[in-house]
């Protein structure tokens, strides 16, 4: 209930944030983002919405936040978490998967639509995966896990991270501060994470259909 919340009300829980911690703020959102994809188990994070609201926030004069230092932080977030899933997968795949608490964390039909969008996408998919919540977790993971070079992985890792976050953060620059789009604020959070889950959703009943 309390991330349904915070996803819901992402934009006064983060100004309370900031006032709060001040530039320890910058550290906090980093760490978010980057375990977003970093952890593995930890895909439920905010992604889109929080990148979407930092930057509304920062456009506002009177924000402490600070719009470069944001896109650079998440930016390195953003490549550092799939870096850091894809060599956990690496040296650490076979190991967790004979452990019964990651599979409490990790369903497997999870994973299996992560190999699957990376069977049909090849490289490709570890820069669409940026766009799509939960998958975006699992495809550097199953990356690690197959015959992928790291070389080739970070190149896709690269575009995919600041494709994505330079469209998150505009956005949010941009429109953020919209007098429409401040009355109606969670609403249009609940619009980009729709957004966000429909390639996936759409994925899931087509794999229902087929089997």
């Amino acid at each position: 209930m309390q991330l349904i919340d915070f996803i819901m009300n992402v934009d006064h829980h983060l100004a309370g944030l900031v006032n709060q911690f001040g530039n320890w703020s910058y550290i906090i959102l980093f760490l978010i983002i980057f375990v977003e994809t970093g952890a593995v188990i930890l895909p439920f994070l905010p992604g889109d919405s929080l990148l979407f609201a930092a930057a509304a926030l920062a456009a506002n004069n009177d924000s402490k936040l600070n719009f470069w230092i944001l896109f650079i932080l998440f930016l390195v977030a953003a490549i550092g978490g799939d870096s850091s899933n894809f060599f956990i997968s690496k040296y650490l795949n076979q190991w967790l998967q004979n452990k019964s608490w990651f599979h409490k964390f990790v369903k497997p039909e999870y994973l299996l639509q992560a190999q699957e969008f990376f069977d049909k996408h090849g490289g490709k998919a570890i820069a669409l995966g940026r766009f799509i919540p939960i998958v975006r977790t699992f495809v550097p993971f199953v990356a690690g896990g197959g015959a992928l070079s790291y070389r080739n992985f970070l190149h896709y890792n690269l575009i995919g991270s600041f494709i994505w976050v330079s469209l998150c953060l505009v956005c949010g620059h941009l429109f953020g501060n919209l007098p429409f789009v401040q009355e109606h604020f969670s609403m249009i959070v609940l619009g980009i994470i729709f957004i966000s889950v429909l390639p996936a959703l759409i994925g899931f009943i087509k794999s229902k259909k087929a089997s």
